[in-house]
């Protein structure tokens, strides 16, 4: 039997209370909120043959980017399988199993071109253009990501009950591309329709952080709670923002508070919040605030996940932690495993090759006072930095340690083009942290070579 979801799109259950329960893990994951397992969780008590909803588990296990979650999502393809023999399964749902298929053997842009085929021929479905979304970003695919979400832009007219959600996926892509006023429009718009739309609110603060302007960021998140509180773990994502902005106003002491009261309230490994936590501390390290021993229980969960490789974005942030807290075994480890993985073959090992390696390289010499080679390492991973996922705010943490590293090793000249090239992909918006460091040049300059 097949009803309809909010996506307008077919699915193979039975009862309204299952297809109430499909729409509430619908909006959850498009609202990020706290509630989309336990929906998934009676859904599947109730109907353990909803085939599509295996497959759900199994990708929303994967952007985990978890290691020992890849077994789950193993055990979800094979239900998924077997729940699909004999069945009469919509195109949309088969798309979904062949996509988790697709990741599970290594090719995320597999389970991208599944999504985009369904996409095709049904652009009102929301949640498979989220799982687009989603993969995109793990590949670092932001102009990928803005192509597929203004394809099914026109079938989210004003009467699709999920407009607001697709308008906030547009608002991230056209920032991530540096149309900084179209992803101000989009996302405020957005938020009209959907009003617990946190990833549209974190698009327009992403805007903020872009164009230096601290001050609307700030009055942003503090005036439109609503949009995120309710999250799971991606409001503390939103709490990191904040604090970015808070730090661009040179309120070192509002950072570290958040940090400890916010951003690490709940002391959890999930590497998205580890990832928020090291690039704070590092940011704060890079203007001269004393962090004590923060490092310590980040680098207790970094180390063991030195063998996990799942998303190189994350072993980056891992190795932040590792270094941080002086844990030289472990990015021995950690480094060991690039230059193994880096001989494989797939998408993630060609991440790990470049600019994994010189990144690791790099973070590696940072941490050592070895400057020269810090800059020279990090300075050659940066022109693929994107492939390895995330945001250009979260990856601006890289940027702002070459930059850094490329000052204290006295490459002047070559330290400035990358500054001026950060400032250009801000459009001309000059932060705290450029102004600080072109001074910086400025004064080096003046400074006769001893």
């Amino acid at each position: 039997m097949a009803l309809y979801d909010i996506c307008l799109s077919p699915v193979t259950l039975s009862s309204q209370q299952e297809l109430d329960d499909w729409n509430g893990v619908v909006h959850g994951f498009l609202s990020h909120g706290t509630k989309t397992p336990v929906h998934l969780g009676a859904l599947m008590s109730a109907n353990p043959n909803f085939a599509m909803g295996h497959a759900a588990r199994g990708l929303f296990s994967l952007m985990m980017g978890r290691k020992e979650l890849c077994n789950v999502a193993e055990d979800a393809a094979a239900a998924a399988h077997a729940a699909a023999a004999g069945s009469d399964l919509t195109t949309r749902e088969r798309g979904w199993i062949a996509a988790l298929d697709s990741w599970l053997s290594g090719s995320l842009s597999g389970a991208i071109a599944e999504m985009e085929a369904i996409l095709r021929d049904a652009p009102t479905d929301t949640m498979s253009a989220k799982v687009s979304h989603a993969i995109r970003f793990i590949l670092g695919d932001g102009k990928g990501m803005r192509r597929s979400v203004e394809r099914v832009l026109a079938a989210h007219g004003k009467d699709h009950a999920l407009r607001g959600y697709i308008l906030g996926c547009h608002a991230f892509t056209l920032e991530e591309t540096g149309e900084y006023a179209a992803a101000e429009r989009a996302g405020l718009q957005g938020l009209q329709y959907a009003s617990d739309d946190a990833w549209g609110l974190h698009a327009v603060a992403h805007v903020y952080d872009m164009t230096a302007d601290p001050d609307a960021g700030i009055r942003l998140i503090e005036n439109n709670c609503g949009a995120w509180t309710h999250c799971n773990n991606f409001r503390y994502h939103v709490w990191w923002h904040k604090a970015l902005l808070h730090l661009d106003r040179g309120e070192l002491d509002t950072v570290m508070s958040l940090y400890d009261t916010q951003i690490r309230e709940d002391k959890t490994d999930d590497y998205r919040d580890i990832a928020n936590a090291t690039s704070i501390l590092m940011r704060l390290e890079l203007e001269g605030f004393d962090v004590g021993s923060r490092w310590v229980e980040l680098a207790d969960f970094a180390q063991n996940r030195t063998d996990d490789g799942c998303v190189v974005f994350a072993d980056l942030h891992y190795m932040l932690a590792l270094s941080g807290a002086d844990r030289g075994a472990a990015k021995d480890a950690m480094t060991q495993r690039f230059l193994r993985e880096a001989r494989d073959e797939g998408e993630m090992a060609m991440r790990v090759a470049d600019p994994g390696l010189a990144a690791i390289a790099g973070l590696n010499a940072f941490s050592e006072g070895r400057y020269g080679d810090a800059f020279a390492n990090l300075a050659a991973a940066r022109p693929t930095m994107q492939t390895i996922g995330g945001s250009h705010a979260q990856r601006d943490v890289f940027d702002r340690m070459t930059i850094d590293a490329g000052i204290r090793a006295g490459q002047i000249d070559q330290t400035e083009a990358i500054l001026s090239d950060r400032l250009a992909q801000r459009a001309g918006h000059q932060d705290r942290f450029a102004a600080t460091r072109f001074a910086t040049l400025a004064d080096a300059r003046r400074i006769p070579a001893q």
